[in-house]
């Protein structure tokens, strides 16, 4: 049974738009036109220089990224995902000579890992894949969207040694060397991500240290994002309210940091959708805990967040399971609005584009 105080939060939410009636939820009715443009082919030349578009009480300011550290208040903690990205793409060709491009998901054990392959023709199980003429991988299963596939050196070598910078199909060029520096955050440190969590690609050195000199802490988890994160959404997600997974890790000191800012007043803010889901991933064990495992939590409109007070986000693809997370914390219309606004003011899309910063206007 829910509380009153529950149950009034349920009503407002309700009242706001933060959830909808809608029990048929599709990922059409997250769906926005983003001109082909707009979406940023290159990263800027200066990481704060982007612009931030500031969504409260679905009132829409325009600002850039340089003004975050006034945007945050004393007592509130700003959580950061320390992953670092890989070296996950890999180009290699069949055995008949087709060519056969190979998208890192996460390792398995030391010789083999899960991978998504984009090739011509047909492949079979027992296929070899050849990459340098001197590297030999062998398909030896296939899950779903994933294919299993063993190695003759670790892969972790293999991935060092031969591995490219895993740009998002979106962004129709090739990796080039600047790219292993910007499509990585200043703050990066452990290895295992397939994809930056590019809500911190506009952190800088100097962002960071000005949010510290105004007395305000900054805390990080890891969560390894992984390549489904750009997968169409499957029905039998749609269906069982789960996702690919993922791995996360939280730990003592950082549970420490967020019950210092509760009991202080302050805002729990989380730099990317990558921290969303590592915070209330942990708060589904109802407890404020030291926490490492898998996550597949799919936020959609009507989840209840139970940490996350506010977050800074890139924009998302139209229809995926990061816009519907965004719309579940600021509300769906909110978001379409503010996407178009985006649209309108020419804002630059995903990965190497702009920003934006939500803050929750009503009482959690």
């Amino acid at each position: 049974m829910y509380s009153v105080y529950k149950t009034s939060r349920l009503l407002n939410h309700f009242k706001n738009g933060l959830i909808e009636y809608n029990t048929t939820m599709r990922p059409s009715d997250f769906n926005i036109n983003i001109p082909r443009e707009l979406i940023a082919q290159m990263p800027l030349e200066e990481r704060s220089s982007s612009k931030l578009l500031h969504l409260k009480n679905d009132v829409i300011n325009d600002r850039n990224f340089s003004d975050l550290p006034h945007l945050i208040k004393k007592n509130d903690l700003l959580i950061l995902n320390n992953t670092k990205v890989l070296p996950a793409r890999l180009l290699g060709k069949k055995q008949s000579g087709g060519k056969v491009e190979i998208f890192f998901e996460r390792m398995l054990n030391e010789m083999s890992f899960l991978a998504q392959l984009k090739f011509s023709g047909k492949i079979h199980i027992g296929s070899k894949i050849i990459i340098n003429e001197n590297i030999n991988l062998e398909i030896e299963k296939r899950d779903q969207q994933f294919f299993l596939i063993s190695t003759d050196r670790p892969v972790m070598d293999i991935l060092q040694s031969n591995g490219l910078t895993p740009l998002p199909p979106y962004i129709k060029r090739s990796a080039n060397s600047e790219d292993s520096r910007r499509y990585q955050t200043v703050y990066a440190k452990k290895e295992g991500a397939v994809a930056a969590p590019t809500a911190g690609l506009h952190f800088t050195d100097d962002i960071l240290d000005e949010i510290k000199q105004r007395g305000i802490d900054i805390g990080e988890l890891t969560l390894h994002v992984g390549a489904g994160t750009f997968a169409p959404l499957r029905s039998e997600q749609m269906e069982l309210k789960k996702l690919h997974e993922e791995y996360f890790e939280i730990d003592q000191r950082l549970c420490d940091q967020i019950k210092t800012s509760k009991a202080n007043g302050g805002r729990i803010i989380a730099v990317g959708t990558t921290v969303v889901r590592g915070l209330e991933s942990m708060m589904q064990t109802n407890k404020i805990q030291p926490i490492n495992g898998k996550t597949d939590i799919f936020i959609t409109p009507g989840f209840d967040f139970r940490l996350v007070d506010a977050m800074v986000t890139n924009f998302h693809l139209p229809e995926s399971s990061l816009i519907m997370l965004v719309s579940a914390f600021a509300g769906r219309k909110s978001i379409l609005k503010s996407y178009q606004h985006a649209v309108n003011n020419d804002y630059r899309f995903y990965s190497y584009g702009d920003s934006m910063f939500l803050e929750k206007g009503l009482a959690q």
